[in-house]
Formats: structure tokens, C-alpha cells, sequence
């Protein structure tokens, strides 16, 4: 298979900075920058330089990083944002206008004319001043087509080397995401940057859908983080780059650390049942899923936790079987004859259908309470204490 024809531009300090509540700190910034880039993320849009002057510097510090990856800063088609771009030295300017009749109606008040040459003004010149340019169509999703793609030609014309395709609403969903891509894709002459919002839920599929298309620049988050319900997430579209494009070139065994610190930086914490990176992703409860695991991962995972740098995880509950069961008990060093492996089996489903916590701990109370002794054998097994501590 010929691998997908995609970069990443990864959006989590300027768009993820948008969720209500969230602000990162100048050392949360760097940190979550040298990670995207020990991942392999080609480009990184590290703020919104007009909005502070502290914003401007903490922009300014991670385009001095020194990173492999090209510093990208937002800029409304104004020449005061793109002069604070360029005192924030980044490499690439991610100049975005309006261009749906609603958006221009309601917040410009001019005419589509007017608000197009200005911004096609604004674009020259961040050329002229050696920037990168990204050319953004906000609301694009609600712009008639031909519209659209006037607009981006001429943005191409005036030396932009992208154009966005913003679902600002997250309105879309694949289908017609896979209706319009091809066709921008045939039509523009610069390489189309997807950027999805995920108000239906749709955004990391729009996103894969349309690199799989054509689009070249995916724009994402990590945890999904951003406005509303969030942006493309960036752990989702990576692994399925990797299993259904093709790509290789991502070091996704940075991406658990990576999550979790901005889970402690922002306090919103992923679901259990959040792919990838929830606590669930590589779990296992059912007997029959284990049994089979046991003989060939592949049966019941498709994405292999190793991907990820992660183990594959048993969890002790009423759905556990014998095998699963003798497979724990023999990790940890106990050896016990079958009556008793059954009898503890029982144990441990009742415990969990009274909505008991099956931790260490508790496993190694039931064993002693079937045994009649204690059992010692040796091993250092930490107590999980957290409510969703029934991992082994």
C-alpha cells in the first residue's frame, strides 16, 4: 500500500488553548511542544501571537526551541496580527477570513469583495516578510463550493502554499466530507489543511476521510481538546494513519505521557472508554476474549498496544473465565490446584457483582479466605487504589 501524502499540523496549544477553562502555563507550552515534535509532528501551531503580549512570548520561546518541527502562529487577515507573527519569529502563518455569507454578513459587514482583497493584502505581505502561509477559510463548510474555490485560487495566486478547509461548526459528517475533499483537491493548486470540529462527532473520521482524499495537512488535538466539543483528536488520527495509511514515520509511544500530562496540566481527564488513551483501551474482562488472546492477540485487538508502548491489560470481574483467571494467578507466582482456582473464580464474581473493586488486594484476601492460610510468595504487588484499579 502506498502510504497517505500527509502532515500534521498539530493545533493543541493554539485551538486547545480555546476549551473553556484551559490555559497553559509558558513551561506546559514547551513541554507539550517537544513532545509533539519527539513524536514526529511536522508542524505545530503554538498560539495566537496577537492575542497577549505574554502570548507573543511564549510563542516566541518555543519558535526558539530549536524543534524540527515549523512553528506555526494564528492570525486573523489583519496587518497588526501578522506583524505580531512575525515578532514571535514563527516559521508559518495560519491567516484565516471568513468566507461563508452568514460570517461575512454578521462580522464584517462589507462586502465578499472587500473582505477578500483585504485578506489577500494581508497574505502578500506575510510573504513579502519570508512567513509561510496557510490561507484559512473559516466557516468553509458553509461557503457554496464555487466560492470557495474562487477564494483559494486566488489565494494560491497570491503565494500561499495552503489553503484550510475549517468545519468551524463541525457540521460535516464523512460522507460529505468525501463529496467535497476530491473536488478541492482537483480544483486548487496548493495542498488543502483539514480542520475539524467535533460538534457531531464526526471530526477525527471527517479528518481521516479526507486525507484518504487528498487533504494534506490534518489538523488535530491531542485529547481532542478545543472549543466546544473539541478538534480532531490527534492520538486517533495518528494510529490510523499508521493501520489504514500507511505511515510509519510517527513515535507513538509518546503519546500515553504526552496525554496524561495534559490531563494533569488542563483537569479534563479522559473516559475509560476513550480510544487510545483512555484506561480501557487495551483492557480485557471477558473470559472468552481472553481465552482467545491467550492463544492470538489479533482475535479480539486490533490495534496491538505495543503501537502505543502500552501492555495489554486482564481485568479481574464477573465476566472473568478460569483461564484468565490461571493465566493472573500464575503472573503473580500463586500455583493453585483447580477446586480452589474455581472456587476463587466464584468468589471474585460474586465481589464484582456487588460492585466490589477486584484490586490486588482484594484478590489476595479472596485467595487467602479459600486457602484457609496466608500466602506469601514473594511478590511486590502494588495496592491500586484508584476506583478503576481492577488491572492486572
Amino acid at each position: 500500500m502506498k502510504p497517505w501524502h500527509v502532515e500534521i499540523c498539530d493545533v493543541t496549544l493554539r485551538d486547545g488553548e480555546q476549551t473553556p477553562g484551559v490555559s497553559f502555563t509558558l513551561e506546559e507550552k514547551q513541554d507539550i511542544a517537544r513532545r509533539l515534535d519527539a513524536i514526529g509532528i511536522e508542524v505545530i501551531e503554538a498560539g495566537f501571537p496577537i492575542v497577549s503580549i505574554h502570548e507573543k512570548e511564549i510563542v516566541r520561546s518555543i519558535s526558539r526551541m530549536g524543534l524540527d518541527a515549523k512553528i506555526c502562529g494564528l492570525s486573523r487577515a489583519c496587518r497588526e496580527d501578522v506583524d505580531a507573527a512575525l515578532d514571535a519569529e514563527v516559521d508559518m502563518i495560519g491567516l484565516f477570513v471568513a468566507t461563508s455569507d452568514l460570517h461575512i454578513k454578521h462580522k464584517y459587514k462589507k462586502s465578499r469583495e472587500e473582505v477578500v482583497a483585504n485578506a489577500l493584502a494581508q497574505c502578500d505581505y506575510a510573504v513579502d516578510h519570508g512567513l509561510i502561509v496557510r490561507f484559512g477559510a473559516e466557516d468553509a463548510s458553509r461557503t457554496e463550493l464555487p466560492v470557495l474555490i474562487d477564494v483559494y485560487r486566488q489565494a494560491a495566486e497570491h503565494k500561499a502554499s495552503y489553503v484550510t478547509y475549517a468545519d468551524t461548526t463541525g457540521r460535516l459528517t464523512p460522507l460529505e466530507v468525501a463529496t467535497i475533499i476530491p473536488e478541492l483537491v482537483e480544483k486548487v493548486p496548493v495542498p488543502i489543511a483539514m480542520h475539524s470540529h467535533n460538534d457531531l462527532g464526526c471530526a477525527t473520521a471527517n479528518t481521516i476521510i479526507a486525507a484518504e482524499l487528498g487533504a494534506y495537512q490534518l489538523h488535530t488535538t491531542v485529547n481532542g481538546l478545543g472549543e466546544r466539543a473539541g478538534n480532531a483528536r490527534l492520538e486517533e488520527v495518528l494510529v490510523t494513519l499508521a493501520l489504514k495509511g500507511g505511515i510509519d514515520r510517527y513515535d507513538m509511544t509518546q503519546i500515553p505521557t504526552l496525554s496524561a500530562n495534559i490531563q494533569q496540566y488542563t483537569g479534563i481527564l479522559m473516559p475509560a472508554t476513550k480510544p487510545v488513551v483512555g484506561a480501557n483501551a487495551f483492557a480485557h474482562e471477558s473470559g472468552i476474549h481472553i481465552a482467545a488472546i491467550l492463544e492470538n492477540p489479533e482475535t479480539y485487538e486490533y490495534i496491538p498496544p505495543s503501537l502505543l508502548g502500552l501492555d495489554r491489560q486482564f481485568i479481574l470481574g464477573k465476566h472473568t473465565g478460569k483461564r484468565a483467571l490461571t493465566h493472573i494467578l500464575t503472573t503473580f507466582g500463586y500455583q493453585l490446584p483447580d477446586d480452589q482456582i474455581v472456587q476463587v473464580l466464584e468468589d471474585i464474581k460474586e465481589q464484582s457483582e456487588g460492585k466490589c473493586t477486584i484490586t490486588p488486594q482484594v484478590l489476595r484476601n479472596i485467595i487467602r479466605n479459600v486457602t484457609g492460610e496466608e500466602i506469601n510468595n514473594g511478590n511486590s504487588v502494588r495496592e491500586d487504589t484508584r476506583c478503576t484499579g481492577r488491572k492486572f
